[in-house]
């Protein structure tokens, strides 16, 4: 692993714990046991490491959905999947996360931002539109507002003046969403199909 990947990480890691304004570059180093003038050598500040953490995520994100976009199947399997791939990233993330990127690293809220509207925007039409052809989702509703409304759903649900994290679960909001979304897309053979892959899952 190289230096820089070793402090994306390690920041990454404080991050997820206590959201990242609390986070400083002195903590950064001390978690990782070396001297913040090294972390200097490959980030000038705190701020190119968010967006550069930012970015690393995305890609990742964006193969897993390239992945699961690959994967043999029908749409109602594919967008559970990518509920569970969302599963496991929201699991892992402190809320604040959001809210301090979006109020403190405004480079790094655009990429997010991009990111939303470039690739979970379209992925989402495209999968809205092959379930269609497959007769799973109901093909009266436009693709685009539906994706659209989906991805905005997932924001809202970060944030903390509609959901107080102290009163919410970010995970419980979000599979709220989605169940909500889902049934509401679903013709009657796509709302079959989910509630069998929804026991499975339950067993």
């Amino acid at each position: 692993m190289s230096q820089t990947q070793r402090i994306l990480e390690g920041a990454f890691e404080l991050f997820m714990q206590a959201g990242i304004k609390s986070v400083t570059m002195d903590d950064i180093a001390k978690h990782l046991g070396m001297s913040k003038k090294t972390i200097y050598q490959h980030f000038s500040d705190k701020n190119e490491l968010v967006v550069e953490l930012v970015k690393e995520r995305l890609e990742h994100d964006k193969k897993d959905i390239n992945d699961i976009m690959a994967q043999s199947g029908n749409v109602i399997e594919k967008m559970l999947n990518m509920m569970k791939c969302s599963e496991d990233l929201i699991a892992r993330m402190n809320p604040i996360v959001m809210h301090d990127m979006q109020k403190y690293h405004s480079d790094a809220w655009k990429e997010f931002q991009a990111f939303k509207a470039e690739i979970m925007v379209d992925t989402l039409v495209d999968l809205l539109n092959k379930g269609k052809e497959q007769g799973y989702i109901r093909p009266e509703i436009d693709a685009k507002i539906m994706a659209l409304m989906r991805v905005a759903q997932i924001e809202t649900g970060f944030n903390n003046a509609i959901f107080p994290f102290n009163e919410f679960n970010v995970w419980t909001v979000q599979q709220q969403f989605f169940e909500h979304f889902n049934y509401g897309i679903c013709t009657l053979k796509g709302y079959k199909l989910l509630n069998e892959y929804q026991n499975i899952n339950q067993e």
